[in-house]
């Protein structure tokens, strides 16, 4: 049996390597002409700012592919002909399969601004993102990044990490409002202006100007102001990397590909995983389309087992995102809606220096916990995980809070303070019990694990 694989990210790897995993004989070959071998997309960044070198993105020794007997094809797939079981490739060539896994991840979004398609815009998703973003690096005294999310912060860093100048013009108030409650989101917005990164808040770009030699030498916004530059950088979102499957009629998509729980798509034995995947029954507060490290790698997990006729559906776990905005580190695990919910109360501690913050999310009516969300502290995902899926009451996770503390013997704690808010706030007199380190949270986990 033959799989062929289209993309080399965490995905169509994680899928690659399952497939191994499980089954000795099976032929298994890895298709992208983005890179030879598979990086770290999230560590981009690091190459431009000189933490790591190129080689140093490579979570695998080059070696690895022919030890687990992994073909990698260098090369586009121009069309999937479905019918015949088939691949197209740029060059010509062509490539039978038995199953197939689409896992091509996403592109970066244009909505039709004046201007950009000019050089000198770009995005940051890529292998060739970076490569033209370091090639033209020595034209640019002046950039604008656009779009308020996490690829925008990490593109301005970059730029920033080259002195050169950086305005990051976002539409919404404070900064990805749409993911964080507002708290937190003000929090970021602060710590990018305190970082001398021109935030401009509630401003849209409306066009990006040709120099006179077909590249961006200045953008105006919808307001009317004029910002010389000469780099754009376009990080409003990314979409699903599927426009050569639109010819193969067979394959339903939507804005991504069309799967089942078992990630099967409209074709009985072409599947579809990662970013490009969109489910078409996502699980009770899940988004059909969630582009994160994490997915990618359970999706291709998932996708090995189902193809070698071991049945098993996708199950994303409970949420969890981590990041940095610049050096402040953010963390969420579980149900942390922008704008909350009916029923949902909230616990947000905040500390004096506006650049720490513990929210925890529980039921107003029963106290489980449903989520943590983290600004400049970082708590254990096992632990918090675990005190989720127990819908531990409120309580008893603030009396043993140090259970959660990722950092316990070099940073400050504050577990203390975020327990006499909320027996401020409520009227009790709770006291924390724990002892806080590695020690004690492994201890815990192995007691849950055992009941």
């Amino acid at each position: 049996m033959h799989v062929a694989i289209i993309g080399n990210g965490i995905a169509g790897v994680s899928a690659a390597r399952w497939l191994r995993k499980l089954d000795d004989a099976v032929r298994i070959t890895i298709i992208s002409a983005e890179t030879e071998f598979h990086f770290s997309r999230t560590a981009l960044m690091y190459a431009y700012m000189g933490h790591m070198r190129w080689e140093d993105l490579m979570p695998y020794e080059p070696f690895f592919w022919e030890k687990n007997r992994i073909d990698l094809e260098r090369n586009y797939v121009e069309r999937v002909h479905a019918a015949d079981n088939k691949l197209e490739f740029a060059d010509g060539t062509t490539m039978l399969y038995d199953h197939l896994v689409i896992a091509c991840g996403s592109k970066w979004n244009k909505f039709g601004w004046p201007g950009q398609d000019l050089e000198r815009v770009g995005g940051m998703v890529s292998a060739q993102d970076l490569q033209y973003l370091e090639e033209i690096t020595p034209e640019i005294k002046k950039a604008v990044v656009v779009g308020g999310g996490l690829i925008g912060i990490e593109l301005a860093e970059m730029l920033h990490s080259r002195q050169i100048p950086v305005s990051l013009l976002i539409r919404e108030g404070s900064y990805w409002s749409n993911a964080l409650p507002p708290e937190e989101s003000r929090m970021v917005s602060r710590h990018i202006k305190s970082h001398h990164i021109d935030l401009r808040e509630n401003t849209e770009l409306d066009t990006i100007h040709d120099d006179g030699k077909g590249a961006a030498g200045s953008v105006t916004t919808k307001d009317g102001e004029k910002i010389d530059c000469q780099f754009v950088g376009l990080t409003a979102g990314v979409s699903p990397n599927v426009s050569f499957l639109k010819s193969e009629e067979s394959i339903e998509l939507g804005r991504g590909i069309k799967v089942d729980n078992n990630l099967r798509t409209s074709v009985p034995n072409i599947y579809a995983i990662g970013d490009c995947a969109e489910l078409r029954t996502p699980r009770e507060g899940r988004r059909n389309i969630e582009a994160i490290w994490y997915t990618g790698r359970m999706m291709g997990e998932t996708v090995a087992y189902n193809i070698l006729n071991k049945p098993v559906e996708y199950d994303p776990g409970i949420w969890f995102n981590s990041a940095k905005f610049i050096d402040l580190e953010y963390q969420v695990y579980g149900e942390v809606p922008a704008h909350g919910r009916e029923g949902l109360a909230s616990l947000y501690w905040e500390h004096e220096d506006g650049e720490h913050a513990v929210r925890i999310n529980y039921e107003a009516s029963t106290k489980a916990v449903r989520g943590f969300n983290l600004m400049g502290i970082r708590y254990r995902h096992e632990v918090c995980e675990k005190w989720i899926a127990t819908e531990t009451h409120i309580e008893e996770v603030l009396q043993n809070l140090g259970l959660a503390n990722f950092d316990p013997e070099f940073y400050k704690q504050y577990e203390q303070d975020v327990v006499n808010l909320y027996n401020q706030q409520e009227g009790t007199k709770l006291e924390l019990k724990t002892k806080r380190g590695l020690s004690a949270a492994i201890r815990f986990l192995r007691k849950a694990v055992s009941t």
